[in-house]
């Protein structure tokens, strides 16, 4: 357990492949199957998607880290031989709804990565909105050598984090990335040491914690929406969101704090 982060009650202490823990606005969401690499089962997708869909009210922010040696190495292949066409798309769209669940629900969340960020634990990394990898973190999507293509959201996530051709050379040959790769490429926002993760994704998540919740909601919403308009769609867009945030009183007591030198300036980074 994380320092001072106690056992979720209610539904969350039911989930067994999941420890979910809670402090004040923070939610700490921990993957539980370190012996098989924290490996995305049926049961442990359906676990996060319970999660995601249960966020309290008074949570503001959620960190999703992984048990053991590694975050997630991606889909349990032992429950893929025996699905069919059909229950296959069943399946890929469990893991769209699971994962649009974590990007589109109602707190930003934070991944600490480390040891193996492959294939699903890419995918349901990309999903979250800020990414900490430890030294130990390595990327792959070795879906091309398992005759299979990403199923969770990885076609679309992943490549507006490193672009389509750095996507198709790890499909198409099975480059990994080491921590360093993947931080120069966007896969991850921060670079820490190892065992430091966790503590930097609580310091960010409180940091996030004490932004006015509906800015906070502009930003993990509206934002990438923006991004995929076109130019004048998305400007008349960023207007009406603009107007929407700063007519909140939460914003307007921020701008007053500010104004009366209650508030710190930017100041350059030390």
């Amino acid at each position: 357990m994380f320092k001072d982060f106690q056992p979720a009650g209610g539904v969350f202490a039911t989930l067994d492949l999941l420890r979910v823990e809670r402090r004040g606005a923070l939610l700490h969401v921990r993957l539980n199957r370190p012996a098989k690499r924290n490996s995305v089962s049926d049961a442990l997708l359906a676990q996060l998607h319970t999660v995601f869909v249960n966020v309290p009210s008074d949570v503001r922010v959620a960190v999703i880290s992984g048990e053991g040696g590694h975050f997630c190495a991606g889909l349990d292949l032992s429950e893929v031989s025996e699905r069919n066409v059909v229950e296959g798309m069943q399946h890929s769209r469990s893991w769209h709804a699971a994962f649009d669940a974590i990007q589109f629900g109602p707190v930003p969340v934070v991944s600490v990565l480390h040891g193996a960020v492959v294939g699903g634990g890419l995918e349901l990394a990309a999903a979250t909105h800020l990414r900490i990898a430890e030294r130990s973190a390595f990327y792959a999507l070795p879906e091309g050598q398992r005759g299979i293509f990403v199923g969770g959201g990885g076609s679309v996530r992943i490549p507006r984090l490193i672009g389509v051709s750095r996507m198709t050379d790890m499909m198409l040959t099975g480059r990994v990335f080491d921590a360093e790769e993947g931080q120069s490429c966007g896969l991850s926002n921060y670079l820490v040491d190892e065992g430091a993760g966790l503590a930097k994704a609580v310091e960010l998540a409180e940091r996030i914690a004490g932004n006015a919740p509906l800015s906070n909601y502009a930003v993990t919403q509206a934002l990438p929406r923006i991004a995929e308009l076109p130019p004048t769609e998305g400007l008349f867009m960023e207007s009406l969101i603009s107007s929407i945030a700063q007519g909140d009183e939460g914003a307007k007591e921020r701008v007053r704090a500010f104004l009366d030198k209650r508030a710190a300036k930017v100041g350059k980074a030390q």
